[in-house]
């Protein structure tokens, strides 16, 4: 088994801003795991959330695995997760685009698409959500009409004026709205703002607090009219338990969660909570995002945007129009690179 890295710099479609800042660029870190017959992919974003799993940390970290990784045998992508996991454990970004590279090699040597040796169907798939950074009304209306016809916007949140840009796009759209306010409301104005909202045909709220203001989400919980979502809230597997006195359901972000793999476990404990379940992404290319896709028949809701943002995708994969997802009967995730990326430079 052989380790490539590769640098990705992708540049978005308009600059990106939520309550945590803006980026015009998305840097991410390419991971192939090469049998010598077969080449899985996965694909570590960055976030300005989380500014400590760069893809410099994700290389450093997967260069410190390598030997593990290379030296290593295994059947089944879960395997290869708990062999990794004392190495890798506090490198969840890494961790995921390992475990999304060994899910697609798992299907390409066997011939299948990872959804269908999951055994799911794709029969019934939730829509995905297109996302409106935040900007100034008339962008974020011109950015909207760049993606008619969707069934489902989420609208990023964090400014002075958030009632009145959500006023504004209803103005232009009958869709489902979902708002996201990246921990930039305080418990009062989540609770003053959410009883227009809900009459705006707003869904539900994502993660308005901080992640760490459990005693605020818990209230919120009590009094909001509308459902709250936990996403920075929703790192691991272990926060899940906490989540369900608080939220009304998670948004699972495989680079938070380490990967594919402990994303089918949170699943069914989310559920068995009463917990509704949520699978998002960050700015990544369709490497990324058709790993990912692979749990769309186990979801409630979807935010698998990640590519769209792009000026241009550096891959092929699971095909979304009007945001419905098809899921490809091609081996492994179905992702395919439009231009084999370059042999990066050796670590000093």
């Amino acid at each position: 088994m052989k380790l490539h890295l590769h640098d990705l710099t992708l540049r978005l479609r308009h600059p990106f801003t939520t309550a945590n800042g803006t980026i015009t660029v998305q840097r991410n870190l390419l991971v192939e795991l090469d049998d010598g017959r077969h080449i899985g992919r996965g694909e570590s974003p960055s976030s300005r959330s989380w500014p400590q799993f760069d893809s410099l940390s994700a290389r450093i970290a997967l260069e410190k695995a390598r030997p593990a990784i290379e030296s290593a045998n295994f059947e089944q992508p879960a395997e290869l997760w708990s062999l990794l996991q004392p190495l890798l454990a506090e490198h969840p970004f890494a961790f995921c685009a390992l475990d999304e590279a060994c899910h697609d090699l798992w299907g390409k040597r066997r011939q299948t698409p990872v959804w269908r040796l999951l055994g799911l169907s794709a029969s019934s798939l939730p829509p995905t959500n297109y996302t409106i950074g935040l900007d100034t009304v008339d962008r974020m209306v011109s950015k909207m009409r760049e993606f008619e016809g969707w069934p489902v916007y989420k609208i990023k949140m964090g400014s002075r004026d958030d009632l009145a840009i959500v006023r504004e796009l209803r103005r232009h759209t009958s869709a489902v709205l979902r708002i996201d306010a990246n921990t930039g409301w305080t418990v009062d104005q989540t609770l003053a703002v959410a009883p227009e909202l809900k009459s705006l045909g707003v869904e539900f709220i994502e993660q308005p607090l901080a992640r760490d203001d459990w005693e605020g989400m818990a209230r919120v919980h009590r009094e909001c009219v509308l459902p709250v979502i936990a996403d920075e809230a929703c790192q691991s597997e272990a926060d899940i338990d906490r989540c369900a006195a608080c939220f009304s359901g998670i948004n699972i972000k495989l680079a938070k969660a380490g990967g594919l793999t402990p994303a089918l476990r949170m699943i069914p404990r989310a559920r068995a909570l009463g917990l509704r379940v949520m699978v998002g992404c960050m700015c990544e290319s369709s490497v990324g995002i058709s790993a990912t896709a692979q749990l769309l028949p186990l979801l409630d809701e979807a935010d698998l945007d990640g590519a769209l943002l792009l000026a241009e995708d550096i891959a092929d994969g699971v095909e979304i129009h009007n945001g419905r997802v098809t899921l490809l009967e091609a081996p492994g995730t179905g992702a395919r690179l439009r231009e084999r990326c370059p042999t990066p430079p050796a670590m000093a």
